[in-house]
């Protein structure tokens, strides 16, 4: 038989540390519940995801359960004998496993499991495109998991005394280190207790899209003006509002997905086209069910009897605020009405926009009834997850 690693990217590797007592959790982190899966198995997964290369889980307590665990997932068991002396001891396992062929390694704590596979990947090629010896993935300036060390620190992390520690090694290395900024608050979460871990499992189903922090961080990225980024956040509470009177009402909407594409939908306000350039901008940055949502809010067509989706509720809820200000229909379109009364073909545009977004209220309020009034401006945006 074929060894499967062969048929894998070369030069990269994943080393995942899970050997440690978990003593401060008071249960096996590795193992415990996480989604439909385990925490060791959510893992493995998002580098199965981000097809980067070669994984090596590092075990130690409870080896008998964890080696079948990661054989069965296709890595490699990496058995530390000497797990008790400490995390470096993990790390010098994983690495003296390696073989040759392999030209650097990512080091991830099996308790940080919210690292995207998209911030894998962007960490793999900005390996791919340079010689520096370490790689730190930041978001928002905070440096965090997994870094990224090349072959070359192999050698010097082996010899480290056992009061050494992988930071201690990195922090020599700062000349020649470099940072890989991500939109990716689950580079800096990890789960030492089990409030932590509560708090994490809750936060999973919400991943598939930003979080308000990933949201501020790419509005940040962009260069995204203030008064945009307040007008963005007045259409969420409002999208965010009638989403959530919708699913009681038994409508399946996405409230995570409606509050991501309106608090990024004016991303790219100012250039050209800006819905399809904030769309490209979001879709740059690893997300693309909001970047759909992005790409649609500014003109649509929508029929009677269309099931209600979350690009619509964005439409209406954009349409609706002018500024952070709730407004009617007729406030919101009569400047842009009066404005192309000269020019037949933009006043076909308005009144076709103003139509369209009369047809996605109606059916919004035939589900909830009347909308009534807006959050208060100025109000937070729910925070997802936690």
């Amino acid at each position: 038989m074929n060894d499967p690693i062969e048929s894998l990217p070369p030069n990269m590797a994943v080393v995942v540390l899970a050997a440690g007592w978990s003593s401060r959790m008071g249960a096996f982190k590795p193992l415990l519940p996480f989604g439909d899966d385990t925490v060791l198995g959510h893992v493995m997964s998002t580098i199965a995801e981000a097809a980067i290369g070669e994984t090596y889980v590092v075990v130690g307590n409870e080896a008998a359960r964890m080696v079948p665990a990661v054989e069965a997932r296709g890595a490699v068991a990496v058995v530390n004998a000497a797990f008790a002396d400490g995390m470096m001891s993990s790390v010098k396992a994983g690495i003296a496993a390696l073989p040759d062929r392999v030209g650097g390694a990512m080091i991830l704590p099996v308790d940080v499991p919210l690292v995207r596979a998209a911030t894998l990947a962007r960490i793999a090629a900005s390996a791919g495109d340079g010689e520096a010896a370490v790689l730190r993935p930041t978001f928002r300036g905070r440096c965090g998991h997994p870094p990224f060390i090349h072959r070359r620190l192999f050698a010097e992390i082996l010899a480290a005394p056992p009061e050494a520690t992988l930071r201690d090694i990195i922090g020599q290395h700062r000349q020649d280190a470099r940072s890989v900024p991500v939109i990716d608050s689950g580079v800096l979460r990890d789960m030492d207790y089990s409030e932590d871990y509560r708090r994490l499992a809750a936060s999973l189903p919400h991943r598939r899209h930003p979080d308000l922090a990933e949201c501020e961080a790419m509005l940040e990225a962009a260069g995204t003006p203030e008064p945009t980024r307040r007008h963005c956040a007045a259409v969420a509470r409002l999208a965010v509002e009638i989403a959530g009177r919708l699913v009681a009402n038994g409508v399946p909407i996405d409230v995570d997905a409606i509050r991501a594409g309106a608090l990024l939908h004016d991303i790219a306000k100012g250039e050209p086209d800006h819905a399809a350039a904030g769309a490209r901008h979001v879709a740059g940055f690893g997300f693309a069910d909001a970047a759909e949502i992005v790409a649609a809010h500014m003109e649509m067509a929508f029929e009677p009897g269309q099931p209600i989706d979350e690009r619509h509720l964005v439409f209406l809820a954009d349409k609706l605020i002018r500024g952070e200000r709730r407004v009617g229909l007729e406030e919101r379109f009569a400047p842009a009405l009066t404005a192309f009364a000269g020019n037949p073909a933009a006043l076909a545009g308005a009144l076709r926009r103003r139509a369209a977004v009369a047809a996605v209220l109606a059916a919004v309020e035939a589900v909830i009834g009347p909308l009534g009034h807006m959050p208060a401006a100025g109000s937070p945006v729910a925070p997802v997850g936690d």
